[in-house]
């Protein structure tokens, strides 16, 4: 398991985990990051990642992307 925000560009990987605090957790997850869900790393750049989930490009902080385990 790593933080999404090690993920290769192009890379299709399964969230296995959403940390954080409670209204972190339900952020990312209004966002489509939810366990067992499909994710893949478009770009990154400038301390942000840009991802697909749910057919939908999202672009998330690195930080944000560090409590999403995959």
């Amino acid at each position: 398991m790593m933080p999404l925000s090690y993920a290769n560009p192009g890379e299709e990987a399964v969230i296995r985990k959403v940390g954080g605090s409670p209204e972190v957790k339900k952020h990312l997850e209004d966002l489509g990051f939810a366990a067992g869900g499909t994710v893949s790393v478009i770009t990154s750049l400038n301390g942000n990642v840009i991802v697909r989930v749910k057919e939908s490009r999202v672009a998330i902080s690195d930080e944000m992307a560090r409590k999403i385990m995959i």
